[in-house]
């Protein structure tokens, strides 16, 4: 193990609180973004790649980061969404079968600022206690007024539309030509594994950039619809409710998951909210408030769909519900064949209790 010398950093918070750490690897400078913290024990490189990640710096409360390496085929896109990580042990050597590189030399190719050290315990529990907030992670330590005046004019999460960051340019095929079903899936954010799950099940996949109307969805000629995860506020995506609107009003087959739940639900008039902090794990209990079941679920959300307005519309069912805070976790429309959840079942980091909605979706297309 070669011995480290790295430089100093810093975590400036947007109301003036400070933690300190060491720079990882290389990298070095600043870099801005919403601070958040996952809980998972294991998944950072699906977390890092994943697009509802995009413009957050991740705080990730498992102990030790990078001891299992990476591995190629283990990615939801194609380079790192993050703009930041900040851990308390980071693994410069690693061991796991199968893993093909160092996460320090993964961070490096996707010049990606990280910085080790900190004291994670204690900032998380001042997110905990005080919200997810902007922030700033820098080796520019000797610069903190300056930073403050940058980090000030950082906009905030809510009411900031970052699916068109992340959404493909070109629509793209996915799956099987040759298979029974068609889906049109608009990318405001999609994870590689919802189009494996969705594939796996006899599924051609065609998916659209953020912006396309649902004429642009319908030439495909699908036999369903699907409206993918992806980050910042629903509330901006005004040509993804219109989409979801005319699938509504059509009464096709559609299904969406995370941030495409939250813009079916404003497309039957339910407002959003952001959160206090979110929630960002993989290990979130939700009940199936139709089975009555628990399912252990993978989230990554920092908005959620107002409660109230939801149990009061004649047209929605309130199907899921996040046993932690009673949030809204999944809904379904009663006269259509339309229903969403605000949890990742591709995601099985261990437990496979929601796969079945995948399972939902291919049955609601064949009826």
């Amino acid at each position: 193990m070669k011995y480290q010398k790295r430089q100093k950093a810093i975590i400036l918070l947007a109301d003036g609180t400070i933690f300190h750490g060491k720079a990882v690897g290389n990298k070095q400078g600043t870099s801005f973004g919403e601070v958040c913290f996952n809980t998972g024990m294991t998944g950072y490189q699906e977390i890092f790649t994943d697009p509802s990640y995009y413009g957050q710096l991740m705080v990730a409360t498992n102990a030790h980061i990078g001891n299992y390496g990476t591995k190629a085929d283990e990615i939801e896109s194609d380079s790192i969404k993050i703009a930041g990580l900040i851990v308390k042990n980071f693994s410069y050597d690693y061991s796991r079968v199968g893993a093909d590189d160092s996460l320090e030399n993964f961070l490096d190719k996707n010049n990606l600022l990280a910085i080790s050290d900190v004291d994670t315990r204690a900032l998380v529990s001042y997110i905990r206690d005080h919200g997810a907030m902007n922030a700033v992670i820098s080796t520019e330590i000797d610069k903190i007024d300056e930073l403050k005046k940058q980090l000030a004019e950082v906009p905030n999460m809510e009411g900031l539309e970052l699916a068109s960051k992340v959404s493909t340019k070109e629509p793209y095929y996915f799956g099987d030509e040759n298979a029974t079903y068609k889906v049109a899936a608009l990318d405001i954010g999609i994870k590689k594994n919802i189009l494996r799950n969705i594939a796996s099940r006899d599924v051609y996949i065609k998916v659209f950039p953020y912006n396309a109307k649902f004429e642009d969805l319908e030439a495909f000629k699908p036999d369903g619809y699907f409206l993918s995860n992806g980050p910042g506020d629903p509330e901006p995506l005004v040509e993804a409710q219109a989409v979801a609107k005319e699938i509504i009003k059509r009464d096709l087959p559609l299904f969406g998951i995370c941030l495409g739940h939250q813009v079916i639900a404003l497309a039957n008039g339910v407002s959003t909210y952001k959160m206090h902090n979110g929630h960002r794990g993989i290990n979130h209990p939700v009940k199936n408030m139709i089975t009555g079941k628990g399912e252990i679920t993978s989230q990554n959300h920092g908005f959620a769909v107002n409660r109230e307005e939801a149990e009061s519309h004649p047209d929605l069912e309130i199907t899921h519900v996040h046993l932690n805070d009673n949030t809204v976790a999944g809904l379904a429309m009663k006269s259509k064949n339309v229903f969403s959840v605000q949890y990742h079942p591709e995601a099985s980091p261990g437990p496979h209790d929601s796969s079945y909605l995948f399972d939902q979706f291919v049955e609601n297309i064949k009826k």
